[in-house]
């Protein structure tokens, strides 16, 4: 939570030379739902951060995990509302690059958070987790836990969408390296050999 406000504060001083006047800077956070704890709190941070800065927050989110249309729509509905800044978890990291560049054509400072863009200098600063490395950590807790037994065990892991959200795929993908399993492409999930 710390890390949002901290971007929301970056964002507000640097995109916005007008913080002082009388009108509010609108600052932009989208979310990739508003369905998942984790981005509810995200906002509920930027909101109290926004009003304490005296700044105006917009906030959109995508109507499912993987919409990058209503992402893309919520850019361009910043662009025409004025916004100095847009904070932005995306949903798909190379399909809204597009939508970015023209928020950055347009003078917005754009900061992704918890997902990094592909490429990654599509924005112009990213505040996230190595969630590859998070997941490389829990793995090698998760196999020294078992000790003996991990040579042997089964691993299930829930993958629920199809889509290769990347930053699902850097934390399964880190897990497995983590335990000890081979990857085959370590930005895909599903294709390693391994029979655990």
């Amino acid at each position: 939570m710390k890390m949002q406000m901290s971007a929301l504060a970056l964002a507000i001083t640097i995109a916005s030379p007008l913080a002082l006047a009388a009108e509010a800077p609108i600052i932009g956070l989208i979310t990739k739902t508003n369905t998942n704890p984790f981005f509810v709190k995200m906002r509920q941070g930027a909101e109290e951060k926004a009003e304490a800065m005296g700044a105006k927050l917009m906030s959109f989110a995508g109507k499912f995990d993987g919409d990058n249309d209503s992402q893309v729509q919520a850019i361009e509905n910043l662009i025409s509302a004025g916004a100095k800044g847009i904070l932005l978890t995306p949903s798909d990291t190379a399909a809204i690059v597009p939508a970015v560049e023209r928020a950055r054509e347009a003078g917005l400072l754009v900061i992704a958070l918890d997902t990094p863009l592909s490429p990654i200098t599509a924005a112009d600063a990213t505040f996230a987790t190595d969630n590859f490395k998070a997941g490389v950590l829990i793995g090698e807790w998760a196999k020294a836990q078992l000790g003996d037994k991990a040579a042997d065990a089964k691993i299930a892991l829930l993958d629920l969408s199809s889509s290769q959200i990347t930053v699902d795929v850097a934390r399964n993908q880190g897990f497995l390296q983590g335990f000890g399993i081979d990857l085959n492409d370590p930005k895909k999930m599903g294709d390693e050999t391994d029979p655990r």
